[in-house]
């Protein structure tokens, strides 16, 4: 078991590495001068100059290439040599220094994602941290209300099979599936939001947290949570509810099945020592996928009911042309996928020894 992680997480940082490449490729090499972008429309020749210096625009790629690596790694390498250091010291981190071997310097830190264009220097990490958690919830919320009602209507659409609750169950499914996000968040917001407020007392638009009206400070808003994680949850809902019922049909026919039947073993009891577990290895890669999903793909859901997370945060930095917000972003969120992947392999081997070997 530890070698089969030890290969994943090699996988794993290689894939980073790729991403991290691309990004960076992607960004710098697009039209448009970051310091312009930084300083706007009243910027002067001297000003410019100064930006380029400070943040390394006006060195080769492959030195701003190596800068930007070793912002973002969390043990980084920097040459005591007068231009790499005052680089490295004009960094708003706090850095721990591990040794000093000749001329180089070897740091511990938190990665550095550099800092807006557009919010008066702010760092890319703290405007992440102040949105990823909303988003998180919202995911979070969004996967459980899919999953919990996933499995219980698979295994139902599974046990009634070819009669009328499977096919309802079947064709809400598919209808969740061909929703778009966007087109469900608008017709829910609508609906239950204003129509039928007066019965649900749901808004049409808020997140998280809202500010007092008296100035106390901001409060928790759980019912604004509601509608956005339904909304989200559809999709992944119908996809579990699909392989559920179809994996849960093909274990049923399996020989120890079977047996525990004859056993005189209740349908419920087989289900839930036998049939269940070994029903949710293709579960288990839909929930990994769509949860992922969820962290990067809730952009529509956010901004139409005006949630304040991470994707609503990525909108309204394309929208700046704010460089360091998205690709700082699209980070972090490549790195959720890749750990959300290593934690569904630890649960397959699990599940299934047979996939360790």
């Amino acid at each position: 078991m530890f070698s089969y992680l030890i290969t994943k997480l090699s996988y794993a940082l290689l894939t980073l590495l790729g991403v991290v490449t691309v990004i960076f490729l992607l960004f710098t090499l697009l039209p448009g001068d970051p310091a312009q972008m930084m300083l706007g429309q009243n910027e002067s020749e001297e000003q410019l100059k100064n930006v380029r210096k400070k943040y390394g625009f006006d060195q080769p790629i492959t030195t701003q290439y190596r800068h930007y690596l070793n912002d973002l790694s969390p043990i980084s390498f920097h040459s005591l040599d007068e231009e790499d250091f005052s680089y490295f010291t004009t960094k708003k981190y706090s850095a721990i220094k591990l040794f000093t071997i000749g001329n180089t310097v070897g740091v511990i830190k938190f990665p550095y994602m550099r800092e807006s264009f557009q919010k008066n220097g702010k760092k890319v990490s703290e405007v992440i941290s102040e949105t990823l958690p909303n988003t998180a919830v919202l995911a979070v919320s969004a996967i459980f209300i899919a999953i919990c009602l996933g499995i219980v209507l698979g295994v139902i659409s599974a046990l009634t099979k070819d009669q009328w609750t499977d096919k309802l169950i079947q064709l809400l499914s598919t209808l969740g599936m061909s929703l778009p996000s966007f087109f469900s968040a608008i017709i829910f917001a609508w609906l239950f939001g204003y129509v039928l407020h007066e019965y649900t007392n749901l808004n049409m638009t808020g997140s998280l947290y809202e500010v007092d009206d008296f100035g106390s400070g901001s409060y928790i808003q759980w019912k604004n949570l509601i509608l956005p994680a339904i909304v989200l949850g559809i999709r992944p809902l119908a996809v579990i509810t699909q392989l559920m019922r179809n994996s849960l049909l093909e274990v049923m026919t399996q020989d120890y099945i079977r047996t525990a039947k004859a056993k005189g073993l209740s349908m419920f009891q087989i289900i839930r020592r036998h049939a269940l577990k070994n029903s949710l290895n293709p579960v288990v890669t839909a929930i990994s996928g769509w949860f992922a999903s969820l962290l990067a793909g809730a952009v529509f859901v956010e901004y139409i009911f005006g949630w304040n997370g991470l994707g609503k945060e990525i909108v309204d930095a394309l929208n700046t042309l704010d460089l360091p917000i998205i690709m700082g972003s699209v980070i972090v969120i490549a790195t959720m996928f890749i750990v959300i992947n290593i934690f569904v392999d630890i649960i397959y081997g699990w599940l299934d020894p047979r996939i360790r070997v």
